[in-house]
């Protein structure tokens, strides 16, 4: 317990979930258990155009095959993403459709990016609240429903301007002035109070969901 700060300082282990493929040991352990005791996993990822689903998909590809990484998003993908791996129309905030995906793709794996970022967010609160959280939420219910292993990304923009600097703790005071950064420590505080749902930054690695923070810019 930091006394100038009253901030709590979280020690990671050496292999954790990150969420780009510069943050990710070639030999990270994707599994909770070896890839040899089941079949590979069926993964979705959703908001896979932003910037760091494309990288993401290529990364699990080469491990998984393929065919068992789909990307998704609400925009129509270029050519090259198209032609890279299969890509399917998925809207987090049509929940019945968001199912039958889960359902006609046997997923099993579900990278969450889809969010609107600050500049947008802040143009568009209400839809911003729509996507960042009740699309959240959606996505929360219908892992829990399927089964399905879920990893959501934060952010640093979860901080605010009387968070801690230099460096800033994992766990202290945040505050943020964005509805992006607000609707970010509020999957943070969803993975606090589900646990057995969706994991905390310190549980991450322990359990079948994940968090982390993104540096600006990268989500």
């Amino acid at each position: 317990q930091s006394k100038a700060s009253s901030c709590r300082k979280l020690v990671l282990p050496l292999k954790f979930l990150g969420t780009s493929q510069h943050r990710i040991p070639a030999d990270a352990n994707f599994h909770s258990t070896s890839i040899s005791e089941a079949e590979p996993p069926r993964v979705l990822i959703t908001g896979g155009l932003g910037q760091l689903g494309v990288g993401l998909a290529n990364l699990l590809r080469k491990r998984f095959g393929k065919d068992n990484v789909i990307l998704s998003d609400i925009r129509k993908p270029p050519a090259h993403v198209f032609h890279s791996g299969p890509f399917v129309y998925a809207n987090i905030l049509d929940y019945k459709s968001l199912r039958e995906i889960v359902v006609n793709h046997r997923i099993s794996w579900l990278f969450h990016y889809s969010a609107l970022l600050s500049a947008v967010g802040e143009a568009n609160v209400s839809l911003a609240r729509d996507v960042n959280i009740t699309g959240l939420h959606n996505v929360l219910d219908v892992a829990a429903e399927y089964n399905v292993r879920l990893f959501v990304p934060s952010t640093i923009g979860a901080f605010g301007p009387t968070s801690p600097r230099n460096p800033a703790p994992d766990l202290c005071i945040q505050r943020p002035r964005t509805i992006y950064g607000v609707s970010k420590v509020h999957t943070e505080l969803m993975g606090e109070t589900t646990p057995s749902r969706f994991s905390t930054l310190q549980q991450r690695t322990a359990h079948s969901s994940a968090t982390s923070r993104l540096a600006p810019g990268s989500q």
